[in-house]
């Protein structure tokens, strides 16, 4: 199979199959190296979920030669977890820095896939991560992309993972 650095350099779409592999090995690496956790993923989602209850959502924006959002979609205890683990502090503690800990594994997942992209010479910056959470929300991400969402377990606690790309100028 062609390195994905190499088919995103030479079509104006990223196909689906190639940034479900690319983000499910990326989350398994940044979540086992800097969370302590074992991810198990589950087949790609056809549809996006764009509704959300008692959940964390980090975001962090690509722009550039491609353009796009990855994000990480957890229920709130579980986003407490990851707190807990990344930070090596009691789950009771994880309170005040599960934001910045979201925000931070955004960061981390986006990066890897701005190192991909940019392989080839590619011009990608990322934004600063955005983080929201609420009882009850929905996000709305740009039209006309190619679009990834995957869902991952670890001990039985669900949450996503989801990239939406484009290339400029195609």
């Amino acid at each position: 199979m062609t390195p994905f650095s190499m088919s995103v350099a030479s079509t104006a779409k990223v196909h689906e199959e190639e940034l479900s592999k690319y983000v499910i090995s990326a989350a398994k690496e940044v979540f086992s190296t800097m969370v302590m956790m074992e991810l198990e993923d589950s087949f790609p989602l056809t549809e996006p979920v764009t509704r959300f209850k008692c959940s964390i959502t980090g975001m962090v924006g690509l722009a550039g030669t491609y353009s796009g959002i990855l994000s990480i979609h957890c229920p709130h205890q579980f986003a407490l977890r990851i707190t807990s683990n990344m930070l090596g502090i009691d789950i009771a503690d994880a309170g005040e820095d599960v934001n910045d800990a979201l925000g931070e594994l955004a960061n981390m997942l986006g990066g890897y896939v701005k190192q991909l992209l940019s392989k080839g010479g590619l011009d990608i910056n990322l934004s600063i991560p955005t983080v929201i959470s609420g009882e009850e929300y929905t996000v709305n991400f740009m039209s006309d992309s190619d679009c990834v969402s995957i869902p991952f377990s670890n001990d039985g606690e669900r949450f996503l993972i989801g990239l939406k790309l484009r290339r400029e100028g195609a």
